[in-house]
């Protein structure tokens, strides 16, 4: 793939010849880890150098972007997802439109490997640009208490759970099948899920940004956690345990030496129940994964089992009708049966989706409406241009708020 851009610059496919200058060219703009991060990638047959694109000045590659497989499991309906990494200009070529036509190559080739929708953290606002939303909350880490580590004084606020041996260690491929199993029930309980695909728990192994540790106890893994450091101490991210023992032994284990231990704090699991008196209070602000769904009926066509089942459970099934989802330039039409939902229709502007009994969401707040944890009602107090229509029972059943849990290839800071 080579497309021509102004000045005589080159988008097109990476290839093995690039790696150094773009390894240059993510330190240069980024992290060190960034270069390994990339060829991790690229050298993986998961994905391989189709993953990458980059713009070439000449024989200089002056800006570079990388797209990965993910999933979206909202219920139980899995949604193939992509996810835009590793973007880097080189100074002298800001400004001139090179991230933008890398996003356009993203965004396609998300849409031929058959992705419905891309999901990312990004820096603040940038994205919005090329047509992304903040959509779904990510937990905001909370700092240990002082005493709650290991070399806690006696009387001091402390792990409530007796830890039983264990042994913790680094993380190697051998573990991979069980920590996969301790995230997948983590996750069971949330209503958005992205879990980490399996290339990139093999990735994820090799490089030091952060390092995932476990805790062995009787032969098998019972927690483990992925954890960064800083020059202020720890963050501990991605917690998951079989038991709250296994939980406090791993956090004691972690917390020992840190100046300071920060912990992503996952509600309603077990390292969330085992942790939640120890740590204090989440601080202020707010934190989002970008959600960009370009093709609306895709999703809603993929979620029809889930927004049945949420009609079923709330008793509104009743006669048989159309559902309307408007968003204004566009709208989109279910009909409704006590055997399902029907394929998704799209029609065209509807100003007025309550003259027809429908709802309406301005187009750039569907993502966090499908995704998020405001639901429709959420959303429709703060946003004038989000609305239930006449039917607000219905479509509030349709869109509640939703709890989200997602593992993403960066940690968020």
């Amino acid at each position: 793939m080579t497309t021509p851009l102004p000045d005589g610059l080159v988008l097109r496919t990476a290839r093995p010849a690039d790696l150094d200058q773009i390894g240059e060219l993510l330190i240069a703009r980024g992290e060190e880890s960034d270069a390994l991060d990339h060829r991790l990638v690229v050298h993986d047959d998961a994905l391989g150098w189709p993953a990458c694109a980059v713009v070439a000045d000449g024989d200089r590659v002056v800006s570079t972007a990388t797209l990965l497989d993910e999933t979206v499991r909202v219920g139980d309906v899995v949604l193939p997802a992509g996810q835009v990494e590793l973007v880097a200009t080189a100074v002298g070529h800001e400004g001139r439109g090179l991230v933008r036509a890398l996003m356009g190559w993203a965004h396609e080739r998300s849409a031929r490997r058959g992705h419905v929708l891309q999901v990312m953290i990004g820096i603040p606002y940038f994205y919005r640009l090329f047509g992304y939303e903040y959509a779904i909350d990510i937990p905001r880490a909370r700092v240990l208490l002082p005493g709650a580590g290991a070399n806690a004084p006696a009387g001091s606020r402390a792990p409530t759970h007796v830890p039983p041996p264990g042994t913790v260690r680094r993380a190697t491929a051998a573990d991979l099948p069980a920590v996969t199993a301790l995230q997948d029930a983590a996750q069971a309980g949330v209503d958005v899920a992205v879990p980490h695909p399996e290339p990139r728990t093999r990735w994820l192994l090799a490089h030091d940004a952060s390092v995932t540790w476990v805790l062995e106890r009787d032969g098998a893994v019972a927690a483990s956690a992925r954890v960064r450091t800083d020059d202020d101490g720890i963050l501990v991210a991605e917690p998951a345990a079989r038991d709250a023992g296994a939980a406090d032994a791993l956090l004691a284990a972690l917390a020992a030496d840190a100046p300071e231990v920060r912990v992503v704090h996952r509600a309603g699991t077990v390292t969330g129940d085992a942790w939640s008196a120890l740590l204090a209070p989440a601080g202020d602000g707010a934190d989002q994964y970008y959600a960009r769904i370009a093709r609306p009926e895709l999703v809603l066509d993929a979620l029809r089992p889930v927004l049945h089942a949420r009609l079923a459970r709330a008793g509104l099934l009743g006669a048989d009708r159309d559902l309307v989802v408007s968003t204004f330039g566009r709208h989109y039409r279910m009909p409704l049966t006590a055997a399902g939902i029907g394929p998704v229709t799209v029609g065209g502007p509807m100003q007025g989706p309550g003259a027809v009994g429908g709802a309406g969401v301005a187009p750039d707040r569907l993502p966090a409406l499908l995704l998020g944890p405001l639901g429709l009602a959420g959303l429709a107090r703060r946003h004038p241009d989000v609305y239930a229509g006449p039917d607000a029972a219905t479509y509030e059943a349709l869109f509640p708020p939703l709890t989200a849990d997602l593992l993403t290839y960066y940690l968020p800071w």
